[in-house]
């Protein structure tokens, strides 16, 4: 009689444990469909084509940085410099076009380069000098700050070429930008390196164990100095897209981005703790920091108040993975 009640119990909390499971494992995706049902029913404007465009073009740059902050985290990171990083390329290429006179294509290969060598010192602070990376890629942070207010000694840049703007104005096909179409291609490759190949397999096994996957013939530094160089490369390739939406390159640019970054990867159900995370799950969390911030502008709410709901979100979406095992 104890056996079949036991039984019994069982078979009824299965459905309600399956349940749950699935919530845990698809929350990025059902947040972000109540995110759309809610502003949808909220405003008239939200699911218009054109709002729906502009949500498109106004996240391509947080996209594009957490591409390589989805890596970074992977391996069991963090890179706090992103958002500096993505200032100083735009300042560093703005100065070489405008100043210089250098031709707008070479100025934009220097901002890349700058981008990919601001991540490589932090991927070697990380590696070589053996800092946290939080320690290493803070003092990235400030430094670059820095070095991009120094470039014009605070002052913006403005006035680039119209082809140079038009890649982020010009739809083509009547919907498509040349920067959201750059965004789309990178998420596609990235997705497909992560998942199929040798070397985005090896970031899963840095990050759940760097010891064990040295061990097992990982060259754990050569590939986190790799990854951080990328999460810079990709930092700088944002800086450039910001400076077609905005035709100016700004020192302030990308202040606070670095926050937004990893709240996208972190809400896209990576872990911090290194050893989870998908393109995928990134790609939902930038639509729904996006989708968040569109839908809390139309309705009204003040950006002060926007900033304490990204934080709630951020705290929902750290509590939620800190306590998977213990759901499931």
């Amino acid at each position: 009689m104890n056996a079949l009640s036991s039984g019994t119990v069982a078979a009824a909390a299965r459905p309600q444990r399956s349940v749950l499971d699935f919530l845990v494992a698809h929350g990025p995706e059902l947040s972000l469909i109540v995110l759309c049902i809610g502003f949808a029913l909220s405003t008239d404007t939200f699911l218009t084509f054109r709002n729906l465009l502009n949500v498109l073009d106004q996240l391509t740059v947080l996209g594009i940085m957490a591409l390589g902050m989805t890596a970074v985290i992977v391996i069991g990171g963090i890179d706090l410099s992103v958002g500096s990083v993505l200032a100083l390329s735009m300042m560093v290429m703005g100065s070489l076009a405008n100043v210089f006179g250098v031709p707008m294509p070479l100025a934009i290969v220097a901002a890349l380069v700058v981008g990919a060598v601001c991540g490589a010192v932090s991927g070697l602070l990380v590696t070589r000098a053996n800092l946290p990376a939080f320690i290493g890629t803070l003092a990235m942070m400030s430094i670059a700050r820095g070095l991009a207010n120094m470039v014009t000694d605070g002052s913006q840049i403005v006035g680039y070429p119209d082809w140079f703007s038009a890649m982020s104005i010009n739809r083509h096909f009547g919907f498509l930008s040349i920067t959201v179409a750059l965004f789309i291609v990178l998420t596609v490759l990235a997705a497909l390196y992560m998942k199929y190949r040798t070397g985005g397999r090896a970031l899963y096994a840095i990050g759940g164990s760097a010891e064990v996957a040295r061990l097992a013939g990982i060259p754990v530094k050569r590939v986190t100095l790799l990854v951080y160089t990328v999460c810079g490369l990709l930092a700088g390739l944002a800086g450039v897209v910001m400076s077609t939406r905005l035709d100016s390159s700004q020192p302030s640019g990308g202040l606070g981005y670095e926050l937004d970054t990893i709240a996208a990867v972190v809400i896209g159900g990576a872990s911090l703790s290194g050893g989870v995370g998908t393109i995928w799950g990134t790609l939902m969390g930038v639509l729904t920091i996006g989708v968040l911030r569109n839908g809390l502008n139309l309705v009204g709410v003040s950006p002060f108040v926007q900033q304490i709901i990204i934080g709630v979100v951020i705290v929902l979406a750290v509590a939620v993975d800190a306590n998977k095992r213990r759901i499931r």
